[in-house]
């Protein structure tokens, strides 16, 4: 037994020489983890998964290391550190680098073994998740804890359904059958459930166990078909249930040692068609039993009271075995290796004398054939033995041919000497002994890739053509011929392809890649240069079976010329279906078992072993139609001798005819991918795929048009329909309608004679009305006298009353408009007293700006005072002078402004107390009506006013934009004056030049003054055309 310690290294070889494992323990490999630290110290695995394929496994450890073991190249990785101990681990995902894993904290994790990267993150349960079961698919999973169950969709990684229970029901497991789609879900209260998978409905409920029995179930296994549900506990019992019946078909016992069951899991086979008969039961003594569970006899265990397993996975083709120990180790275990001796081949009929060799012989001269009979068959009598003994040289090396090795340990030759001694191998290994004649690769990731493209288009309708009564062998039949067709695109057209299949698809049903890998491996090797004519039959091959009849048999094939019967009517019949059609069941395995034996021509040669072997009756059919029903039906022919012939045409055909000179020898199918199929004429087969689409839309057209057309149909005839219903309706209500005319004819008969008793009646009535109405008329002329005499006095007092009412609304309107005297004179009053309050305000303004320019002025004074000050003191004096009449002229001209103001005022208030009197009157004299138009022409009147303010807002501006400038301009005129005297005083040398220059400045201070006071006279007219505009506006309103 070797064993790997990981360390610390994320990647290297898991064993450095090639494992030998023995039939005692069958341990490929011990893995264990051992750190490197200062305190070293185990860490121990807590789970572990295998892939789809089964070669390669993820096992995580309790620190969160995740590694992948590639049993196929021998390598390991450490793919993710998760930091966190792993309770599940899924590895069987639809892309294949991914895998999931449940953590402590609650959540499932997916990540890349490629990338090392996280996938996905999905949270959502509540308690730690135990278990992850993933659809056959690879597209769904669903995730169990003591809780709940959730079931996921792996492309989008969203949760679809949940399945929540009373907490008093807990959850043991939840999981998908194999290849269905359908959930199993088991409870602590031993009940089980089955949904379908893509609607949740309840499918069944099994029943409940036996009362008899007191087992609660814990751990449950399915085999691989779906059939069989193994479920244990507590207790040494097992209960196997028929999920197809429903029911519990058997309980088995273990041995007395075992007192609770930890784990089950199913062995997988590649040759029980999914139903497997070996069981793993893990009990609590640490020791992993496999039973048979049809004949109840324990085969092997793996595990010891010492080193005992904690859980154990098996992997999908059955081949390994990996179980997690007490210690926290990892063993791999072959199962190959632990049912060596169980599956261990009958001894060899043929004996072998080995002798010592006397010299040195050539490779050509080591084996020697002596042969001192005739071979019979042992079943025949148990005394006779076989005669046949082989004589070989023992040498120190052993040559063999390569070519007779064969997987498994098998040997071509020894398997053909055997074949020929029975004349069939064994019913039990007979799908075995297939398996490695024809090295099938078991290519399953290839092949998921075929079946993943769904049904091939060409045989959506195969039931129509093929009506097969089992629904199973349909389905498995059109999933196969739909890979093929997927595989190479002349399958899709060849029609014989479904005979050809149908029988290997019958025998291998339950192992569909199985059936693929052996109808592929039949048609490139047994099926040479079948398609090198189509859509044609094989006339090469044809040709090849008519050369090697005409050779054992001229009289049979005469026979058929002359009757127009080719080789397209005795050969290909039987090729096309592989003899499926003329032999049965037991007669066709034993054919194959030979085929499968022997050179691909060795199938050529059947062809015409049978038609040689049947010239009796052939050599008596003279029409057409016998020899086609002769070769489409079963026939009274020992397959025995068909063999015997074959193999005499296999030694006795001369090599120019026999067809193993013209055909390759055997090729077996490549591992990991399916080689490329070829060999036919390509466009052929595109023209017939686009004709074959073209038919197919023209036929959709044709089928939309027929629909319309019985669309049309249907209308046409539920219109006739309901007219056919509205004729009927009509007839019955004529009917009716003349029924019911005689009944109203016989009524009227009777209503003549009660209308001649009526008029009598009504004659004497009249006359009595006729009296009754005169008194009344008198009686009514009295009382409309009386009453007119009593409307003239009710009228008299409502004149009355109106003519008194008259004069209180009279007296009332005087009133009224006495009050609205009062209002008007008090809003006039109150209108006066805002005009008032507004011209003070006004007043106010205009004081504050002529207070502001009095001191702007005494500014300018100042500044040019300063100036004069510098000047002589006769300028000075002058200068004061014409200051101080400049002042009183200002102002008198701001007093003038003043009293014009004031007297404008005056003006515009007896202009407008006038106006309001008029106005006044006039709403007096008017009525009530006109009260509204005064009003709109007052707020008119009103906004106008508003408007005239703005502007004259606007003018007021400018005028103090302009006085700003001529401010400006003036103490420019005057610093600068200030600074030239500056300089003079302090420069006593310019006094000749100062009195020079002292004309020219009292000359410019002229000009400025005079300046000063023409933009003043400006500004002032300006004002006072701005006061006189308002006053012409209230006569504008008055006209």
């Amino acid at each position: 037994m070797q064993s790997t310690d990981l360390g610390n290294k994320e990647s290297g070889k898991i064993w450095h020489r090639k494992p030998a494992p023995a039939t005692r323990d069958g341990i490929i490999v011990n893995i264990i983890h051992n750190t490197s630290d200062y305190l070293p110290k185990v860490l121990r695995f807590l789970n572990v998964a295998f892939d789809s394929s089964g070669d390669c496994l993820i096992a995580g450890d309790h620190q969160g290391n995740i590694y992948v073991f590639d049993l196929y190249a021998n390598r390991f990785n450490l793919v993710q550190r998760t930091a966190q101990a792993s309770t599940a681990l899924a590895f069987n995902l639809r892309r294949r680098s991914e895998f999931l894993v449940a953590q402590a904290d609650y959540s499932i994790k997916c990540f890349d073994t490629g990338t090392k990267e996280l996938v996905s993150w999905m949270r959502g349960h509540e308690s730690s998740v135990f278990s992850i079961s993933v659809h056959a698919s690879g597209r769904y999973a669903i995730t169990t804890s003591s809780d709940t169950a959730q079931l996921w969709d792996l492309d989008t990684f969203q949760r679809k359904r949940k399945l929540n229970i009373r907490q008093s029901v807990g959850i043991q497991k939840v999981f998908f059958l194999p290849l269905s789609n359908t959930i199993l879900s088991c409870f602590k209260d031993n009940s089980i459930f089955a949904w379908e998978c893509d609607t949740l409905f309840c499918k069944y409920q099994l029943p409940a166990p036996p009362e008899s029995s007191s087992l609660l179930y814990k751990v449950f296994s399915v085999t691989r078909d779906g059939r069989i549900l193994a479920a244990g506990g507590k207790s040494n019992h097992l209960h196997l249930w028929c999920l197809e019946a429903k029911q519990l078909f058997r309980i088995i016992q273990m041995p007395t040692k075992v007192r609770a069951i930890r784990h089950l899991e199913f062995l997988p086979d590649n040759f029980d068609a999914g139903s497997n008969q070996v069981l793993g039961v893990l009990s609590q003594d640490g020791i992993m039993r496999f039973i048979n569970v049809q004949t109840c006899k324990l085969l092997f265990e793996i595990g010891s009271l010492d080193e005992g397993i904690n859980s154990s996975v098996i992997s999908p083709h059955g081949r390994y075995i990996a179980s997690i120990m007490e210690n926290g180790s990892l063993n791999i275990y072959s199962v190959p290796a632990l049912t060596q001796e169980i599956n261990k081949p009958p001894p060899p009929l043929v004996k072998v004398i080995e002798d010592l060799p006397k010299s040195k012989l050539k490779s050509s001269d080591l084996k020697m054939k002596v042969t001192s009979g005739r071979v019979q068959r042992p079943t025949k009598s148990k005394e006779s033995k076989i005669q046949t003994r082989i004589l070989k040289q023992d040498l120190t090396c052993n040559f063999e041919n390569k070519e007779n090795e064969l997987p498994d340990g098998l040997n071509k030759k020894r398997l053909q000497i055997l074949l020929k001694g029975y004349g069939e191998y064994p019913t039990k290994y007979r799908m075995f002994i297939w398996r490695c004649l024809l090295q099938l690769p078991e290519n399953h990731t290839a092949f998921s890739c075929l079946i993943d493209k769904g049904v091939h288009v060409a045989f959506l309708n195969l039931q129509k053509k093929y009506p097969i009564k089992s629904r199973k062998l349909l389905r498995v039949l059109q999933r196969t011929l739909s890979a093929l067709a997927h595989w190479s695109a002349i399958f899709s057209d060849t029609p014989y392809l479904p005979l050809l299949a149908f029988p290997f698809v019958k025998l291998f049903q339950n192992n569909q890649l199985i059936c693929f890998e052996v109808v592929a491996t039949l048609i490139i090797n047994w099926c040479q240069h079948w398609f090198e004519y189509f859509p044609n039959p094989p006339i090469n091959i044809l040709s090849m079976i008519e050369n090697v009849l005409a050779f054992r048999d001229k009289e049979l094939l005469h026979h058929f010329m002359d009757h127009e019967v080719t080789s397209q009517l005795y050969a290909w019949p039987l090729l096309e279906t592989v003899f499926s059609e003329v032999l049965t069941r037991e007669e066709w395995l034993k054919l194959f078992d030979n085929v499968f034996s022997n050179h691909p021509s060795f199938l050529l040669m059947t062809v015409v072993a049978y038609n040689v072997c049947s010239r009796a009756p052939l050599l008596n059919c003279n029409l057409k139609d016998d020899f086609e029903y002769f070769f489409h039906h079963r026939n009274n022919l020992d397959i025995n001798v068909v063999i015997q012939e074959v193999y005499h045409l296999m030694e006795t055909t001369p090599a120019d005819i026999h067809p193993e000179s013209m055909l390759d020898a055997f090729v077996v199918l490549t591992k990991g991918q399916y080689p490329i199929f070829n060999q036919y004429p390509k466009f052929i087969v595109d023209f017939q795929t686009q004709e074959r689409e073209r038919i197919r839309n023209d036929e959709l057209d044709y089928l939309r048009e027929r629909q319309t057309v019985e669309d049309m149909q249907d209308e046409v005839d539920q219109q006739r329909a309901e007219d056919e219903a509205w004729y009927q309706k009509q007839e019955l209500l004529r009917k009716a309608e003349e029924t019911r005319r005689e009944i109203l004819f016989r009524e009227e008969e009777k209503m003549l004679e009660q209308r001649q008793r009526l008029a009598a009646v009504k004659r004497e009535l009249k006359r009595k009305e006729i009296h009754l109405q005169d008194a009344a008329r008198r009686r009514f002329l009295k009382q409309q006298q009386d009453q007119r005499e009593m409307e003239l006095r009710r009228l008299d007092d409502e004149i009355e009353r109106k003519i008194y009412m008259r004069d209180q609304e009279i007296a009332t309107t005087a009133k009224d408009l006495e009050m609205r005297n009062l209002e008007l004179e008090s809003q006039k009053r109150l209108y006066e007293k805002k005009l008032t309050k507004n011209q003070e305000d006004v007043a106010r303004e205009i004081r504050e700006d002529t207070d502001a320019h009095r001191r702007k002025v005494d500014l300018e004074e100042h500044i040019f005072h300063k100036l004069l000050e510098t000047d002589q003191a006769q300028s000075l004096k002058t200068q004061k002078l014409i200051e101080e009449n400049l002042a009183n002229a200002e102002q008198a001209c701001i007093d003038a402004d003043w009293r014009i103001q004031a007297l404008h005022k005056q003006r515009c208030e007896d202009l407008q107390r006038n106006e309001c009197y008029q106005e006044v009157t006039k709403l007096l004299r008017n009525n009530r009506r006109k009260e509204l138009e005064v009003l709109n022409t007052m707020m008119g009147a009103e906004t106008e006013k508003w408007q005239e303010a703005e502007e004259k807002a606007c003018h007021l501006k400018s005028g103090k934009r302009a006085s700003a400038l001529s401010d400006a301009s003036r103490r420019w005129f005057l610093e600068q004056e200030l600074s030239d005297a500056l300089e003079h005083a302090g420069n006593p040398s310019c006094e000749g030049s100062l009195s020079r220059r002292k004309p020219e400045q009292n000359a410019s201070e002229a000009g400025l003054l005079e300046k000063v006071r023409e933009l003043r006279q400006r500004l002032t007219a300006q004002a006072r055309s701005r006061r006189r505009s308002p006053q012409r506006v209230p006569h504008l309103e008055t006209v």
